[in-house]
């Protein structure tokens, strides 16, 4: 069922006959990631990617029940001791087991704020991009995008922060149900809270009792106008920016199927062509004198035919593997080509290229029932059709077995906890 990476011609892109471009494999480089999500397969393919060019790859995981931490392309895996206090000391000395200035590529949004805000007394040990220290900050900060959105003319659903009961009823007035809720810093969300950084709110009820859970964390809470979604309409951009903040690498891919549904990852992406997506996120980058990886989300609205960034994520997106253009060039290489100082050669586009979150994917396909042809043949066609899996690799199979165990251990454990307790006895 499950295939290797697939060559694009198919698509109708060959590869280039050039030879892929070469690393500085004497540069090492470091994945950080600060938020406990053990199947987050990006850092997987961050590692897979860097790995395989013969790059010595490192990275912060939560442990040796990481499925990324059983990829035989992973040099060491280190877990971070302490609070976040002590993480520039304990960044430092991981670079000195490391033992030779390292690339330091965040995975999540608390680490790429944490990266560019603490970059004075981490570029001894790594190299990074040369990023305003505020700005991750502001764009990964949803109350802080819609203004910056505002700023610089850039199309965002109306958005209102709610403080209040007053505020609540005012925005759904306003803005009318359903609407979105979001939490504006969601890197502060206690893990375990069960919060979802995004949410739909379909009643005044779920408003108010959405309101009742911002206290606490210090994020604030939003209330954004909800763009219907239609086949087709959701949308993301990830590119790689240099110092000049020019793209050297990028595109835009359409989300066929999402978790959960409407507002969550993609599970099944594809890389097509869209001047007018790929035109905003240039621009904003642009404006903002932004370097380095970023990944955007957009939902397109047919009855104002409007594309509306909906989140700027200033890091690696999970699936930028998406993004492999014909020379098997993608984002987390160009970093490091660009800042170890080699050039980074212009590719060529793997238009339909399609990309699949296999421990994801099955859930949307099955439980969307506004798209008939998701039946479970349509499924099994994407998925034999797939031209990488998030998971899967012939090279690399630990992981992917590992993932599997972590899925069963998670659906077991979930069943347990619906029994009834044998042990009570009717009264």
């Amino acid at each position: 069922m499950f295939n290797s990476v697939k060559n694009p011609t198919k698509n109708g892109t060959p590869y280039d006959t050039r030879p892929a471009p070469r690393l500085d494999t004497g540069t090492p480089a470091l994945l950080l990631r600060l938020d406990d999500n053990v199947l987050h397969h990006g850092t997987l393919a961050a590692i897979r990617s860097l790995g395989r060019a013969g790059v010595e790859v490192h990275a912060v995981l939560e442990g040796p029940h990481a499925p990324a931490s059983r990829s035989r392309h992973l040099a060491r895996m280190h877990v971070l001791p302490g609070g976040p206090g002590a993480l520039t000391a304990a960044l430092t000395a991981i670079a000195a087991r490391i033992g030779r200035r390292a690339l330091l590529i965040p995975m999540d949004d608390a680490g790429a704020i944490f990266a560019a805000e603490h970059a004075a007394a981490l570029r001894p040990s790594f190299l990074l991009p040369e990023q305003p220290p505020a700005l991750p900050r502001q764009l990964a900060d949803k109350a802080a995008l819609a203004r910056l959105c505002t700023a610089f003319g850039v199309a965002q659903p109306e958005t209102h922060v709610v403080r209040a009961g007053d505020d609540a009823a005012r925005a759904v007035a306003r803005l009318g149900l359903p609407l979105m809720a979001k939490w504006a810093k969601p890197w502060l969300l206690p893990p375990g809270s069960g919060l979802r950084s995004t949410m739909p709110v379909r009643t005044r009820g779920e408003a108010a009792r959405t309101l009742e859970q911002a206290s606490g964390h210090g994020s604030e809470l939003l209330f954004q106008r909800f763009v219907p979604a239609a086949p087709g309409s959701d949308w993301f951009f990830q590119g790689y920016f240099g110092a000049d903040s020019a793209c050297l690498i990028g595109g835009a891919g359409r989300k066929e199927r999402a978790y959960p549904p409407g507002a969550g990852l993609t599970t099944l992406g594809r890389w097509l062509p869209n001047p007018r997506v790929e035109a905003v996120a240039r621009g904003i980058a642009s404006a903002l004198g932004y370097r380095g990886v970023l990944d955007l989300d957009f939902r397109h609205d047919a009855a104002t035919d409007t594309y509306y960034l909906l989140d700027f994520n200033p890091r690696l997106g999970a699936q930028f593997r998406l993004f492999t253009d014909g020379n098997r060039l993608d984002l987390v290489r160009a970093l490091h080509l660009d800042l170890t100082g080699r050039p980074v050669p212009a590719g060529r586009p793997s238009h339909g290229r399609t990309y699949l979150v296999e421990n994801y994917d099955a859930f949307p396909a099955f439980h969307d029932r506004r798209a008939k042809e998701l039946t479970c043949a349509a499924w099994m066609r994407s998925v034999r059709d797939a031209d990488e899996f998030a998971w899967f690799s012939p090279d690399d199979l630990k992981p992917f077995a590992a993932m599997t165990r972590q899925i069963l251990k998670r659906g077991f454990t979930r069943l347990a906890r619906r029994r009834p307790n044998s042990s009570a006895q009717p009264r």
